[in-house]
């Protein structure tokens, strides 16, 4: 199928509130930090929670696409698709505790070698999904939200083991560790429902008419879409309100997938019915989406910049002239390089080279 410039647009905000929260973070001056606080409840839905939905998506997408090649080769079939998958997901994991490592040698602390940063996250979540791409979408969904509360009766039993030296601190560190984080039964739903949503996409776009695809859009995923994101943000702003304010709450996690599902069915409405002309050139988000695992890594070393030097005046200046910056060097990057320089491209390949070499 196509590429979807919804999934770009989406994916490339998701990386730009990663630099403006950690810009913000980083640079801000102690007492001005507050501003962080602020602007993190507002935009944090479109985060590392975005981040991992959309993953879940082009996931699901990606191995669609792959399935269909299968049943046109005879040398790509579904053992091949099952070890390109799971060996990119070693791939992504490797990469992770490779971030994580530096990350606990930076802070001298061993134990941020496992940590729910987003990479480990997502590496663990499509481990987890493997098996679950099999089943029907209604038991997929129903799996999501039973990990929600599971979670919720995990955390409440392991969270008097916070840092104690027993088996029971273990699972806790295992589980949650810093729990401000991407912790792992909080976030694998998003994945989980970013997969669903993926593959009725996917389905919908195998269509060869183009008025049938849009027919089909509307039934299928732009109106149950909006109706259940809706339904989403006012059941999680009304579960034990205010707590949908507060990050990685029970509520939030309602609040914020109702959030993701509707800006994605938003960014499809300008895709298909609004802004329907077809892309001759990329838009400044395609080259963040393009390039996000690379960018997410890439970008830690801003944080040495002006570390804790900027103020509220000031610092919008700097933010502004980096998105421009960065925004500028990726398209360099891109028409001359292209697919070269991006890791996700790269680890794909090298899951690919793996798969087939098991096969020889």
């Amino acid at each position: 199928m196509k590429r979807l410039n919804s999934i770009d647009i989406f994916r490339g905000l998701s990386i730009l509130w990663m630099f403006l929260g950690h810009l913000l973070h980083w640079w801000l001056i102690e007492q001005e930090v507050w501003l962080y606080d602020i602007v993190f409840i507002i935009f944090d839905p479109i985060g590392s929670s975005a981040f991992i939905f959309i993953a879940g998506l082009s996931t699901a997408i990606s191995l669609r696409s792959r399935y269909l090649k299968a049943e046109k080769s005879e040398n790509y079939n579904d053992n091949v698709i099952k070890r390109e998958y799971l060996f990119r997901a070693l791939l992504i994991f490797i990469v992770a505790l490779i971030y994580n490592a530096s990350i606990a040698l930076s802070l001298l602390n061993p134990g941020y070698i496992w940590t729910w940063f987003v990479l480990l996250t997502i590496s663990i979540s499509q481990f987890m999904a493997w098996p679950l791409f099999k089943l029907k979408i209604f038991y997929r969904i129903i799996i999501g939200i039973a990990i929600w509360i599971l979670n919720q009766f995990l955390l409440v039993s392991l969270l008097p083991y916070q840092g104690k030296a027993n088996i029971f601190g273990f699972l806790f560190h295992i589980f949650y560790h810093s729990l401000d984080l991407d912790v792992i039964l909080s976030f694998f739903p998003f994945f989980l429902f970013g997969g669903v949503l993926g593959e009725l996409i996917f389905k919908i776009y195998q269509k060869k008419d183009t008025d049938l695809i849009k027919k089909s859009l509307k039934k299928k995923v732009i109106y149950p879409g909006l109706i259940f994101g809706i339904v989403l943000i006012i059941l999680g702003i009304l579960i034990r309100f205010p707590q949908f304010l507060v990050n990685r709450s029970f509520s939030w996690m309602i609040y914020t997938l109702g959030i993701d599902i509707c800006l994605l069915i938003i960014f499809l409405i300008f895709e298909e019915y609004i802004y329907f002309k077809k892309r001759t050139k990329n838009g400044f988000l395609y080259y963040f989406s393009y390039y996000s695992l690379t960018v997410y890594l890439a970008h830690n070393i801003l944080y040495f910049l002006f570390y804790q030097q900027l103020t509220i005046a000031t610092i919008w200046f700097f933010i502004i002239g980096v998105y421009i910056g960065v925004g500028y060097l990726l398209k360099v990057l891109y028409n001359k390089f292209g697919s070269k320089i991006s890791l996700k491209y790269q680890l794909g390949r090298m899951a690919s080279t793996l798969a087939k070499g098991k096969v020889a």
